[in-house]
């Protein structure tokens, strides 16, 4: 099998495999915004409710139904404090799940909303709830969003997202009742201190928080250590502006290493791969015979292999896009159809359980193109000409005064803390928390055991500090 690593903003937060897809335009409408509240499970231990909540947000320019967004609430509506969490590239609101009920079961008095940007109103989620998902997606039945209908997303960069974000924090904060805690992964961690550094029509971001909290992700040089640089010089952001006026404004870079030809052919993989590792992680793997020959080993698999495969390190994937669960049995049962042996911080079920809901959504499908661009430019976190050009409202970046935590794993080899230290330094933080797990990968603080999680353990220590 053959790895490709593709440009840092590729990947940050996303799953890439050699997996190609052909997508009809046809199909029912969108599947993601029902409110849903029931009990699930977190890797064997409950949380009682999960309501996954529409918010109304500001017009976008688009359709009616995407001005909105959704959050992913787990924990007791009564809590004191709310911990508002933003997933990375491609990310979305079940990137979080599990982290979440880790939170709440170890901090009396906390909610966590898992934010979900309004480009998931995009997605047409209704094939999982039909009794053959793979067929829905993989012979074209669905809604795919067509590139050329979608003009709007032209402008839906940073300065829409945080205004969404601002929505949801504000709704949190419930008048100045609740504390707000804002973090992120990767580059959810560059959004979260954007929002602390704009300028809302004169309202500093910072102002409406308590804390942030920055996992794996940043500014100030973050990912120089991933050895994939942002892309933010004056030439770049023409040329990148001068293809969203063209049209290109979804981020196709997944397809470009050969998953597919439309913005969301591997995400579609992938929820696939975890829905059915999910609801039958033992059987014989329904996705392994429609998988390129490249692809498919050389003997039959279950359903939890088959996703064990995908998101592993040990199957030649690069640090950021996986993590450490285990390996392919040896040996089979019935057919001699191998199974998946956990044998690493993240089982291979719990990836499992983050996929698969209360609504199946741990990937973004659409990406837009300029919010890629805003946030490569953010790298800086000063409020420059190029910054200003683009409408980035960075001005209070040296005013920060809440207390900010920082984790980071072997991704970056270092300039996660150090741009988090740079950050303070040029700030008025009071304090923060630097954490480190060297044998960490970059997916693993998501979904890793809950006892083997460095980043919940030490985050939940510095939510408690208060």
């Amino acid at each position: 099998m053959t790895s490709h690593l593709p440009r840092r903003r590729t990947v940050l937060s996303g799953l890439v495999g050699g997996l190609a897809l052909t997508a009809g335009a046809a199909g029912a409408g969108p599947g993601a915004g029902a409110a849903w509240a029931s009990g699930r499970e977190h890797g064997g231990r409950g949380v009682s409710a999960e309501p996954y909540v529409p918010i109304p947000v500001g017009r976008g320019g688009g359709p009616a139904e995407t001005d909105r967004v959704h959050v992913l609430k787990v924990g007791p509506e009564r809590a004191e404090t709310v911990v508002v969490l933003v997933p990375g590239m491609f990310g979305a609101a079940n990137d979080f799940r599990l982290v979440a009920g880790d939170l709440v079961r170890a901090v009396p008095g906390i909610q966590v909303w898992a934010f979900d940007r309004r480009e998931e109103n995009l997605a047409d989620r209704t094939g999982f709830a039909t009794p053959d998902p793979a067929a829905y997606y993989l012979d074209g039945h669905y809604r795919s969003q067509d590139p050329a209908a979608s003009g709007y997303a032209a402008d839906w960069g940073l300065r829409l997202t945080l205004e969404d974000l601002r929505t949801v924090v504000l709704a949190a904060g419930a008048g100045g009742r609740r504390r707000v805690v804002l973090g992120g992964h990767s580059w959810g961690a560059t959004t979260v201190l954007a929002y602390a550094a704009w300028d809302f029509d004169g309202h500093p971001g910072y102002r409406d928080l308590a804390g942030l909290a920055l996992i794996d992700g940043g500014v100030l040089g973050a990912f120089e250590g991933t050895g994939a640089p942002v892309q933010d010089s004056p030439e770049e952001v023409r040329e990148r502006l001068a293809a969203i006026e063209g049209g290109a404004v979804f981020d196709m870079t997944l397809s470009a290493v050969g998953l597919g030809s439309r913005a969301e052919s591997t995400q579609i993989w992938y929820q696939l791969a975890g829905w059915y590792a999910r609801v039958d992680p033992e059987g014989r793997s329904v996705l392994q015979p429609r998988l390129p020959d490249a692809l498919r080993l050389p003997y039959p698999i279950t359903n939890a292999a088959l996703l064990g495969t995908l998101v592993d390190a040990g199957f030649g994937w690069p640090n950021d896009i996986s993590v450490h669960s285990g390996r392919v049995a040896d040996s089979g049962a019935g057919d001699d159809v191998r199974g998946w042996i956990d044998e690493g911080i993240t089982p291979i079920g719990r990836v499992a359980a983050a996929y698969a809901g209360p609504e199946p959504a741990v990937w973004e499908w659409y990406w837009p193109s300029r919010l890629s661009v805003d946030l490569d430019v953010t790298d800086a976190y000063a409020d420059t000409d190029l910054a200003r050009s683009l409408g980035l409202r960075l001005r209070h970046a040296t005013r920060i005064d809440v207390p900010l935590y920082a984790f980071q794993t072997s991704y970056s080899h270092g300039t996660v803390l150090t741009g988090a230290q740079r950050v303070v330094t040029g700030s008025r933080i009071p304090y923060t928390t630097y954490e480190t797990d060297e044998g960490m990968n970059h997916l693993d603080p998501l979904f890793a055991a809950t006892a083997q999680n460095t980043m919940t353990r030490t985050f939940a220590g510095f939510l408690a500090r208060g």
